[in-house]
């Protein structure tokens, strides 16, 4: 009989009630508990199951665990992959209004101030990003489109603004906030304003996910 402990981010009555069905239908755990008051929220396993099976286990509920012998807060990898993840889901739907708005305006409204033009390539950033989740959310999650809606509003807005913001002064730094189309120029800054656009909310959606299991999507 083996006691695995794993540090997880099950932190709460509601984690445990989501988990609970994936680790009590397995026949190879005898008894398992998630001590939410300790900092790594150690899940302690008793049974006839290795490390690596109950890490794929806790995957599949949602969550991450790893070894107690693992590194600090931040060395996670599940978490870092998952929230990579779900940054790359939020850079897709603030991308599409941002740079389409940049696009159209610079096309066809060069007169339209600077200033005016990142403003409002962020504000269609964020309402795209919000649109793409309630997408995903009433056909993948099958939900109603209320209740798809206020669960995209409830996603965190601060990671989003970073990213547009990132975004934004990426291009502006190296285009001037002007640019043909036709220049290599332009999409050099496209390719690093997207770069920016991942890595500048990714420690935040990390540390998010791994003390309160939530994500940017």
């Amino acid at each position: 009989m083996n006691t695995v402990k794993l540090k997880t981010n099950i932190h709460c009555s509601n984690c445990i009630q989501k988990v609970s069905p994936f680790l009590n239908q397995n026949s190879q755990i005898e008894a398992w508990h998630v001590d939410t008051n300790s900092t790594d929220k150690t899940l302690t396993i008793r049974g006839r199951i290795t490390e690596h099976e109950i890490v794929k286990i806790i995957a599949k509920a949602g969550f991450s665990a790893v070894p107690t012998s693992t590194g600090g807060f931040w060395q996670d990898k599940p978490v870092w992959k998952r929230a990579s993840l779900n940054t790359l889901n939020c850079l897709l739907g603030c991308s599409i209004g941002d740079f389409s708005t940049i696009i159209y305006l610079q096309a066809y409204k060069p007169h339209i101030p600077l200033w005016q033009v990142m403003s409002l390539a962020i504000l269609m950033g964020l309402c795209s990003s919000v649109l793409l989740e309630s997408v995903l959310l009433k056909y993948h999650e099958k939900l109603s489109w209320p209740t798809s809606i206020r669960m995209a509003l409830g996603m965190s807005f601060l990671s989003m603004l970073g990213m547009e913001l990132a975004m934004n002064l990426t291009d502006v730094f190296i285009t001037g906030g002007k640019a043909d189309f036709s220049s290599p120029l332009y999409w050099a800054a496209f390719g690093c304003a997207l770069v920016a656009g991942f890595i500048a909310p990714l420690p935040y959606n990390y540390y998010k996910l791994k003390k309160y299991n939530k994500s940017c999507h």
